[in-house]
């Protein structure tokens, strides 16, 4: 997810394998439209793979303004809405008229698919069919990744119709777990799929909140101490 991808792990090309997993949604979830396009970065060599396997074209429905970090960190809702705006901007006359098929690697709260469908309409898409690269993240990250609480979580919660709604999109489909694995060209290298499996591979605290780690500042640079039972 966060690799630069001319990474090589376990031996594999980071960018081939996200080519690869495209590929596979193109398999797994076909759909008739007009134009490909990835979500900056991650999303973009899995739209490559998508249209090279399906057959529609490849093309470039947004810009990203590259000092606009992740927008899924944000501490509220609001300020992440507002960060995807700032970061994404639809390319008109790319996209009006069109059939849109959406290429992202995740979904987590919504903010970025539920901000940039909307931009998407409102620049004239006629469709926007949303394809993931991921299996629905149904649990929190203890190792690493700032998932947040999951409550937040969309695929915790809802099925995948009531997600499709929720982000208005006309199809919704998400990579099947094996698919992903096999896309990687290291199926045994003992990845961990907590996040959407539930099965963590070390014992976590599952009821423990991030904010805990995150208190008030007596002064600058210096957080107040917190004891975790």
């Amino acid at each position: 997810y966060f690799a630069r991808p001319d990474t090589r792990l376990y031996g594999q090309s980071v960018h081939q394998a996200r080519i690869h997993i495209g590929e596979q949604l193109a398999e797994q979830a076909p759909v008739d439209a007009d134009m490909v396009m990835g979500v900056p970065e991650s999303g973009v060599p899995a739209a490559e793979g998508f249209a090279r396997r399906s057959g529609i074209p490849f093309g470039q429905g947004v810009v990203k303004n590259r000092y606009i970090g992740r927008s899924f960190i944000a501490p509220s809702q609001e300020l992440r809405a507002q960060a995807v705006r700032m970061k994404l901007n639809p390319l008109k006359e790319n996209v009006a008229g069109k059939r849109i098929v959406v290429v992202d690697d995740s979904i987590v709260r919504g903010t970025t698919q539920r901000q940039l469908t909307k931009m998407l309409r409102e620049a004239g898409a006629t469709e926007v069919h949303l394809r993931i690269t991921s299996p629905p993240v149904k649990w929190s990250c203890f190792y690493g990744i700032d998932t947040g609480d999951r409550t937040e979580l969309l695929g915790a919660s809802l099925t995948v119709e009531e997600i499709r709604e929720y982000l208005n999109v006309d199809t919704l489909a998400y990579v099947h777990l094996d698919r992903l694995v096999a896309s990687t060209g290291a199926a045994g290298a003992g990845f961990c799929d907590a996040c959407f499996t539930g099965n963590y591979p070390v014992a976590v605290p599952v009821t423990l909140r991030k904010h805990v780690l995150e208190g008030p500042v007596t002064s600058p640079g210096t957080p107040v101490q917190t004891t975790i039972d």
